[in-house]
Order: structure tokens, then sequence, then C-alpha cells
């Protein structure tokens, strides 16, 4: 036991030393001012990653009996046992109170993975979009492709657009696919690195349903930047973001059908990424209206903790010790009309 205490502070201390002071102390500004009190716990969680959780995805194109009575045996329970207003049969999501995480299985060709290791906060955006067979579909912004694995747990699209603009992200993006999709379903899937701003001329009124799964300052992996100066940047540019992430949505809106709907979200507490970021495209696209998701955080509050005070249709995750999932913003919209 001592031995067990001494390694995890060694472990502690250790991780203490990473975190990045000055993005901390950006944080501690911006998020004090925007959180209020909830700031301060959820601070405690970003900052101590021996106390992160890793919910397991299982992959229902990968036979892996025993694999489910395996993961009881470890404490891990059912993510999304609630009735929820979209739950496929097919999607199986495994989580636990406790943290860590299964080992991750490694990439080897002609053979799929058995489970997908996430933050259980980044499955909401997946259900939110209610993805139904036969549909067009359309992941904006891909990699690595968690959610594209995902949104083939719950249907089968009619098509399936992956797209990835960066070069490096993009391959990732495809052996994700290739770890877990079987070859006849990777046949209804395009992958392209168009960037993503333009998709809406390239293909206007094209799509059934949207994820715009925004490039978005990271804040949990900013607060560990190794390099202060890369830091410094990463923050400079933080403020051009809300216009690259306004343009995504901007084109997303583009590319779907009326009557069709979107998915926007991303992994920081910032609300200028964030519910700013919505608000704007409401107020200049007349076409688009709010789709209430109150129904669905509601059916997933035994799982997360959410920040009160939000509109209905957008939600946000908070991180807490024993429910460390999270930051997750969530935001769903609905076109009526043509442009």
């Amino acid at each position: 036991f001592l031995l067990s205490l001494k390694l995890q502070k060694k472990a502690e201390g250790k991780l203490q030393k990473q975190i990045c002071r000055v993005v901390l102390d950006h944080f501690e500004k911006q998020y004090t001012a925007e959180l209020g009190d909830a700031w301060s716990s959820v601070r405690d969680v970003l900052t101590s990653p021996w106390c992160w959780q890793h919910a397991v995805l299982l992959n229902r194109f990968s036979q892996s009996p025993g694999l489910e009575s395996s993961l009881a045996g470890q404490g891990y329970h059912p993510a999304f046992a609630a009735a929820l207003p979209y739950l496929p049969a097919a999607f199986r999501c495994y989580s636990r109170a406790a943290p860590g995480r299964l080992p991750a299985q490694k990439h080897q060709p002609g053979r799929l993975k058995e489970y997908y290791l996430l933050n259980a906060a980044s499955l909401l955006p997946v259900l939110a979009l209610e993805v139904e067979d036969g549909q067009r579909v359309l992941d904006l912004c891909a990699a690595p492709g968690g959610k594209s694995v995902a949104i083939l747990q719950c249907a089968c699209p009619g098509y399936f657009h992956c797209n990835e603009y960066d070069d490096l992200r993009s391959r990732w993006l495809e052996q994700t696919i290739e770890s877990f999709i079987p070859d006849p379903v990777i046949n209804l899937i395009t992958v392209s690195k168009l960037d993503g701003r333009q998709i809406g001329d390239l293909q206007p009124e094209f799509y059934d349903k949207v994820l715009v799964d925004a490039p978005c300052s990271n804040d949990r992996s900013w607060l560990f930047s190794a390099d202060p100066q890369q830091a410094v940047l990463r923050l400079m540019q933080r403020k051009e973001l809300s216009s690259l992430q306004f343009q995504l949505l901007r084109s997303a809106v583009g590319a779907l059908r009326p009557g069709g709907s979107l998915v926007y979200s991303t992994c920081t507490l910032s609300r200028a990424e964030n519910s700013d970021v919505i608000n704007l495209i409401l107020s200049s696209c007349s076409n688009v209206v709010p789709v209430d998701i109150s129904g669905m955080a509601r059916g997933v509050s035994q799982e997360f903790t959410f920040l009160s005070g939000m509109q209905q249709h957008e939600l946000l995750v908070l991180p807490e010790k024993g429910r460390a999932w999270g930051p997750m913003y969530v935001a769903k919209l609905k076109k009526v009309s043509s442009s």
C-alpha cells in the first residue's frame, strides 16, 4: 500500500510539473469569469490526469465473445442505459467511475479492432445527430475518426462523407476507419481532404445530417503543452478560432438539405467558441432554427454533469471527480428552408 501511495505521489509530482502555467493562468482568468464557482472543481479534474476516465465503445462489426462479461467483471456498466430519445440497439458503450483505461488495441491491417477508447462525452454529439439508415451524412472535421466510427455503430448511412483538411490527421482518419469498419461498409464511405469552409458551395443542400466537430482550443491537452512558446502562440491564435468555426458552420448549413439537421460540438469550455458561435449563426442565417436537446441531456444526467443555465438547444459537459467526462459542448440546429 505504501509503495503504491509513493508511486502515486511520484506520478502526481511528475504530472504537476508538466502543467503549462501560461495556459492555466489564461484559463483561470477566463473560466472564473464564465463558469463562476463551477470552475474550481473543473480545474481540479483537468489538471489531474490520474483521475481521468475512459469509456469503451464496442465495435458492432467485430465479434468479441466474452468482452462484455469481462468489462462487467472490471466494474464497467452500460454508459447510456437510460431511455434516450435516440439510442440504437447496436450502440454499446461501457464506462465505470474508476479512473484508468483498458489497453489500446494496435492497428493491424485486415483485422478489425473490438473497441474504441474515448471520453464518453464525445458520444453526445453523435446521439444528438440521430442518424438513420440510408441517410446522407457528412462529418465535416472527422479526424481522428472516433465520431465517424460511433455514427456507424448507430446506423448504416446511404452515403457517408468523412472530411479532414489536415493531411496528417486525414491519414489518421483513414487508418481509424480501416481499423473498425469492414469492406462492404467502407464502400459507402468517402474520405476527402477538402477545406470544410467550401463544402457548402461544392455540395449545396445534399446532406440529411451534418456533424461539425470543430477545431477548437482543446482545454485538456493545452494545459499540458510542453513548450511554453507554443502555448503562447496557441493562446494568441485562439482568438481566430471562433471565426473559423463560424465559417465551417455556415458551410455546413449550405450543405444541408431543407429539413436536415446539424450538430456542432467542441471540446472546450470557451463561450466564444461555443454559444457565441451558435448565436451568430442563428442571427445571420434566417433559415436555421434551434432544436431542443434537453430530453437527451435529462436522459444522461446520471452519467454527466452539465453547466446550468444553458439554452434548450445546447449543453456543456463539465468534468468532475468520478464523472470526469468533458469538456464537451453540443448544440443542434435544423434547416427549415433553402438559402
